[in-house]
């Protein structure tokens, strides 16, 4: 299988993404009603512990405080009723950072009674716990990562800048993988259960992550590479390989499963509660208008843009290159990127647009 179909398992992000990305956390705090209204609106059960899990969790630290707040929620409606919290994501995901952060003596969990806390290292591509036993399911700013690469943008890196057949089989990639994770979902949840989902997106004004105002981030991406690429640092075939494995939908292509009676998420009790657009603006961006100081902005906002590429553009290099030739590269990139905004800072950032979903189990 060549690197233009190869499955994107390999995708990770790199070691303390949490600390990286405090924007992620105010994505998921920005979900905490939305969660907490999800709980409320749950059946009572007996006999059997509340289920709740976060998919794509990553280390686990920017959904904690969220995860206590819920798993509080629950136990208060439901004093007697043991909780069971289930952490999911693929089998190379950071799981030493994962465990010291939800078992440790500072986390917020520990201190809840009867509350059992494990981890499945299964891809929310597959189905996670057995039929009909989550109550709550959760997952924030990962669904947008596709099962596999559909094919290598010729002259992007990125599917918001592809075209023609390129654009039409992420389009096509990405609504085979949406109707998947709804399915193995549907399996899951008990009758009455939730899902609160919050996955980039392309909104109603056609703004997405990056590219809300000022420098769209993924043209800078591939500017970059296109510049190692003329230079003649890299291959054609490793540019090629740069692209993401992601895929934004809209409002439109989130809801259609869920609402449209032929599809089989809605045939299997899947139905769509609410559906909302909003944009989190880039902490480090807010930060930088307080303080002014350009070197410190491109110090502190590249390591967040670094979290969840490097994994691909490092996958990306030929395996004919040594170890020291693939990190050289990769430093270089990053240092000319931090280069870039510090001299000339305006309009870079990177503002959250996400759509907010709450779904429901009928049956």
């Amino acid at each position: 299988m060549n690197r233009a179909t190869a499955e994107a398992d390999h995708i990770s992000m790199a070691g303390g993404y949490s600390l990286a990305t405090r924007g992620a956390k105010h994505v998921i705090d920005h979900a905490l009603p939305r969660v907490r209204a999800a709980i409320e609106a749950l059946p009572l059960a007996e006999g059997r512990p509340f289920v709740m899990s976060d998919m794509g969790t990553a280390d686990g630290g920017t959904s904690l405080s969220m995860v206590a707040d819920a798993l509080g929620m629950a136990r208060a409606r439901q004093p007697a009723r043991g909780l069971w919290m289930v952490y999911c994501d693929q089998q190379g995901n950071d799981y030493n950072t994962l465990a010291g952060n939800v078992y440790g003596e500072d986390s917020p969990l520990s201190g809840i009674a009867d509350c059992h806390v494990t981890m499945s290292a299964t891809s929310f591509y597959r189905q996670i716990l057995p039929a009909g036993s989550l109550d709550l399911g959760f997952s924030a700013t990962a669904m947008h990562w596709l099962s596999r690469k559909p094919a290598d943008i010729s002259d992007h890196v990125h599917m918001t800048g592809a075209s023609g057949l390129e654009l039409a089989a992420f389009r096509d990639q990405g609504h085979r993988d949406w109707r998947t994770i709804l399915l193995h979902r549907a399996t899951e949840l008990a009758p009455g259960g939730r899902l609160v989902l919050v996955n980039f997106g392309k909104d109603e004004e056609g703004r997405y992550l990056g590219n809300t105002e000022g420098v769209p981030m993924f043209d800078s991406f591939n500017a970059l590479w296109q510049s190692f690429l003329d230079e003649g640092q890299i291959t054609a075939d490793e540019y090629r390989a740069m692209t993401l494995p992601q895929y934004y939908n809209t409002v439109e292509e989130f809801s259609a499963p869920l609402t449209d009676p032929s599809e089989p998420a809605y045939q299997a009790g899947l139905r769509l509660e609410a559906i909302e657009t909003r944009v989190t603006p880039c902490p480090y961006r807010l930060a930088f208008e307080g303080h002014g100081d350009a070197s410190r902005f491109a110090r502190e906002y590249i390591p967040t843009l670094r979290s969840w590429t490097q994994s691909t553009f490092h996958g990306a290099l030929s395996p004919t290159r040594t170890a020291d030739e693939r990190r050289a590269l990769i430093e270089a990139y990053y240092y000319d990127y931090e280069r870039m905004v510090r001299q000339a800072p305006s309009g870079h950032g990177m503002d959250y647009v996400h759509i907010y979903m709450t779904v429901r189990k009928d049956g």
